[in-house]
């Protein structure tokens, strides 16, 4: 039946990775809105002036946009941990449900509670959304055959780089003309259909699916192999076997090292427009977007590229993660090097911006998949715990940049951030390409470590018996 099955034609495993392409695009347009409409919710001036204003200092405003990221952090290790016990399905069902709602009602929370209940607000948010990344690690690593996982699960995950681009690309529009309130009405209705669609639609793994047909099921099972073998048993994580894993940790430091990249760019590029290059780009929302639009571009050049490679035979499962990988972060290294010498063209500096958030894509076909090669039966935990370790790099990047940068104005001080940002990323690439590896770990399989471990010791006494036999045969032939 196995033979017979068409791999290459479109199934229920591409529904699931659409599905997931969408909730991700919704759940970062649900993640960035705030950026936007927190300066028209402050000012007036140049949006429809015909919804409430809020006098929020810099010190509030920095509360509100920092909040999402304290409750994101938490639900990482814990969203990985229920969605690989208990099913990916309903933790991401829920949490986007739940963050839709909270998003609908937050221009309520801010005239009803003011910031503090807002704060609550975004910090429910992140906590809803820390399910996000573990639930569709799990997911995939359950549907994607892995000739097939670099591009369907690649794919997936560039739609948080469309969610950005529509959210930031349109955010400015909407506050100016209908007016800010819906800039958070407009997501948070997108959240409510996707979760209908993904209550109806989505499915944790193929076992659990009735739309499947058998023939792909089968192709999916039989390609994912021991990995995915049916257990009576709950497969309890191998802490200490993962914590003694070196290209584990290879991938918590490629994890934190891009993440300090990305925050850089995000948090920090604006200032440094505005200081050095005397342009304002943080109210310009289309301008804003023209790198995360890049970026949504080139990560689908990368996947075609995989695609085609893998089909001639170019390249392996682990030289493809590192070769993508290095592209992802050395060549926004280099633009972040050159990026440090421009001091007053301001096209010259877009350009190298676009430059190396397009190819900082390539890191979806890189680390990003690597908890699935190492352990797909822990792909969830995994990506909880290296993605929660990673994401305290949003408070350090920034910290950084604060004790480097004194006067926004100095080319020289932005120099040295960006050095400094470069090296990161040489640092953990490096570490990825030297002790990273997509070989299945041993420790994927405790049940089978343990049957194999049970089979010998139940040959063992069988072992003994057959060699008292021969001792007493033998000693019975000395006595006649």
């Amino acid at each position: 039946m196995d033979q017979k099955f068409n791999k290459n034609k479109a199934g229920v495993r591409h529904l699931q990775c659409i599905l997931l392409f969408v909730g991700n695009a919704v759940a970062f347009s649900l993640r960035v809105n705030l950026s936007v409409a927190i300066v028209a919710m402050t000012d007036k001036k140049n949006v429809n002036p015909n919804f409430e204003e809020f006098d929020w200092d810099e010190k509030v405003k920095s509360y509100i946009l920092g909040s999402f990221f304290w409750g994101y952090v938490v639900t990482q290790i814990p969203g990985g941990y229920v969605s690989q016990r208990f099913g990916a399905k309903w933790p991401l069902f829920f949490g986007l449900l739940i963050c839709s709602v909270s998003t609908i009602l937050t221009p309520w929370c801010s005239s009803f509670g003011g910031w503090k209940l807002m704060f609550a607000s975004r910090l429910l948010q992140g906590l809803c959304q820390g399910t996000l990344f573990p639930s569709c690690h799990v997911i995939l690593s359950n549907w994607c055959p892995p000739q097939q996982r670099g591009v369907l699960a690649s794919f997936a995950y560039s739609g948080s780089s469309l969610g950005t681009v529509i959210m930031l690309a349109t955010s400015g529009i909407i506050a100016s003309s209908i007016g800010w309130p819906s800039i958070f009405y407009f997501p948070g209705i997108a959240g409510l259909v996707w979760s209908v669609a993904w209550f109806f639609l989505g499915s944790s793994s193929p076992a659990k699916c009735k739309l499947v047909s058998a023939e792909e099921k089968q192709y999916i099972e039989t390609s994912l192999g021991k990995s995915q073998e049916k257990t009576k048993e709950k497969l309890s994580t191998p802490w200490s076997k993962v914590l003694k894993c070196t290209p584990f940790w290879a991938l918590v430091l490629v994890n934190s090292t891009t993440d300090w990249g990305y925050w850089t760019l995000l948090t920090q590029i604006p200032s440094y427009m505005k200081g050095v290059l005397r342009m304002d780009i943080a109210k310009n929302a289309l301008l804003s977007s023209v790198p995360y639009c890049s970026m949504c571009i080139m990560g689908w050049v990368f996947i075609a590229s995989a695609k085609v490679l893998r089909k001639r035979g170019h390249l392996s499962t682990e030289m493809e993660r590192k070769l993508f990988n290095t592209i992802g972060t050395c060549v926004p290294m280099i633009s972040l090097i050159g990026l440090g010498f421009v001091t007053s063209n301001a096209t010259l500096a877009v350009a190298l911006l676009v430059i190396a958030c397009g190819f900082n894509s390539a890191v979806f076909l890189g680390f990003q998949l690597n908890h699935m090669d190492l352990a797909s039966n822990f792909a969830g935990t995994l990506i909880g715990v290296t993605n929660c370790i990673a994401n305290f790099t949003g408070v350090l990047a920034p910290l950084t940049v604060g004790f480097v940068v004194t006067n926004e104005h100095d080319p020289a001080q932005w120099r040295t951030v960006f050095f400094i940002t470069s090296v990161i990323y040489f640092i953990g690439n490096l570490g990825f390409v030297i002790f990273g590896t997509t070989k299945e770990q041993a420790w994927n399989n405790p049940k089978s470590e343990k049957d194999e471990l049970a089979t010998a010791e139940e040959l063992q006494p069988i072992k003994s018996e057959h060699n008292s036999d021969q001792d007493l045969e033998k000693s019975k032939i000395e006595d006649s």
